[in-house]
């Protein structure tokens, strides 16, 4: 195997296409979150970019512009005029005049971007699934303060796409949470891909609306301790076939009631996990199951908010229930926090807490956190070249008992669980346990 390397062509600033507002536009409650200030890296691999008929609603000039143009060229160009109707991205976050209350300034700085090529195939360095053959330095940007003057953590978006010799690309993008979740991530993206495809317009309009947005008198609990753990990285792949059969269980137990794929998925986390750990959890102890849900239609949200609109979904249990459970069971518990979620989450907005965080977070080896990527959207972004072979967050956090929840790679289906959440010593028993029946 020869040695794989990324050179980069040309990496800068790309400002919007045209004049844009300059203001100063506030950050909602959600948004200002201590922990939300900072860049969340992920990959979206293209397998071919040669090959990929364009897509119907593309004219003449889009097709021969994908012939003539490499991909970098096509997202470069489209990312630009997106920031005329996304022109916040194209700013930086500042510190106001209160403590706590950041905002984002709108000064065409630009998105920082950066075209690069790799000497080999997609095929060469496995697609790019873990472990990466492929250094992350060398996939997403991380400019230097002489090249880009914002720092990462009040920079809005970096963008890197790197063209492979079989004709497919990566993107490598970074995005603050501070300003856009999952969903307002991706509802951005495939506004550039919209551009890139040759649409007029994209096909969401964006909604800035923070001031509608609830602002609870509220303050945010203590940043939390992160523990000393070292995490073992195990992917896993949950067929159809699989989430098919325990539907069809939990609507049989349940008299005909839906459950989703992602329901399967966390649930039977939570019951081989806490086996796996059983011997590491204090006897009587509750162990906890966190993840976060949508509340744009508990809040009323417009269309095209891409905000942070999100509210934390907290599950919590005796171990010994949730080991003696069936995953099943279990999906009727995460079932009834789902729930519950919008009257907490229409508690906090009205401010009827008590002055207690619903955000603040205990990081211990007794819980586990889940993020779900399977349907933000970033799976259907295109360019021009057809949607990605997968797109997922580049790395899960080293310290804290977390998994993420993506759809399965194509041309693989079903969902795919890649989890850092149990030390070496539980490992073994918790990959058996997870796999022992996922056929």
């Amino acid at each position: 195997m020869g040695v794989f390397a990324v050179t980069k062509v040309s990496e800068g600033p790309v400002r919007p296409s045209a004049d844009t507002p300059s203001e100063t536009l506030p950050l909602a409650w959600v948004d200002r979150y201590p922990t939300h200030r900072g860049l969340v890296e992920s990959l979206h691999v293209y397998r071919d970019a040669v090959s990929v008929p364009a897509p119907p609603e593309s004219g003449d000039a889009a097709v021969e512009e994908k012939k003539t143009k490499p991909p970098a060229a096509v997202v470069r160009s489209a990312l630009a005029d997106v920031l005329v109707h996304y022109y916040p991205f194209a700013g930086r976050i500042v510190d106001g005049e209160d403590a706590g209350r950041p905002a984002v300034l709108c000064s065409a700085d630009g998105v920082y971007f950066v075209e690069a090529t790799a000497n080999c195939t997609l095929a060469d360095v496995n697609f790019l699934e873990r472990p990466l053959l492929l250094g992350k330095e060398e996939l997403v940007p991380y400019p230097t303060s002489e090249l880009w003057a914002v720092e990462p953590h009040n920079s809005l978006a970096m963008i890197q796409v790197t063209t492979f010799t079989c004709g497919g690309f990566v993107i490598g993008l970074r995005t603050n949470h501070a300003v856009a979740d999952g969903t307002g991530a991706a509802q951005f993206l495939n506004a550039v891909g919209d551009l890139a495809r040759g649409l007029l317009e994209p096909r969401v309009k964006p909604v800035w609306g923070r001031d509608s947005f609830p602002d609870p008198d509220i303050k945010p609990g203590q940043l939390p301790e992160l523990p000393v753990l070292a995490l073992e990285y195990i992917a896993f792949d949950f067929p159809v076939t699989y989430l098919d059969k325990l539907k069809s269980q939990y609507a049989e137990l349940t008299g005909g009631k839906h459950c989703s794929g992602f329901d399967i998925v966390i649930a039977k986390l939570w019951q081989c996990r806490t086996r796996a750990i059983g011997p590491a959890v204090v006897p009587g102890a509750d162990v906890k199951l966190c993840f976060f849900a949508s509340a744009r239609h508990v809040l009323k949200l417009e269309p095209g908010y891409w905000g942070n609109a999100i509210f934390p979904v907290k599950v919590s249990a005796p171990a010994e229930k949730v080991a003696g459970s069936s995953v099943v069971e279990l999906v009727g518990v995460v079932r009834e926090a789902k729930r519950r979620m919008a009257e907490e989450c229409l508690r906090w907005a009205e401010g009827r807490t008590g002055g207690r965080d619903p955000f603040q977070m205990t990081f211990d080896y007794e819980s586990v956190y889940v993020s779900d990527w399977s349907k933000l959207g970033f799976s259907d972004v295109d360019y021009g070249y057809g949607t990605p072979m997968t797109a997922g967050p580049l790395v899960n956090c080293d310290l804290i008992a977390s998994v993420i929840v993506m759809r399965a790679p194509a041309p693989l289906a079903g969902t795919r669980l890649l989890a850092s959440c149990v030390t070496k010593e539980h490992a073994d028993d918790f990959a058996g346990l997870m796999r022992e029946d996922l056929v």
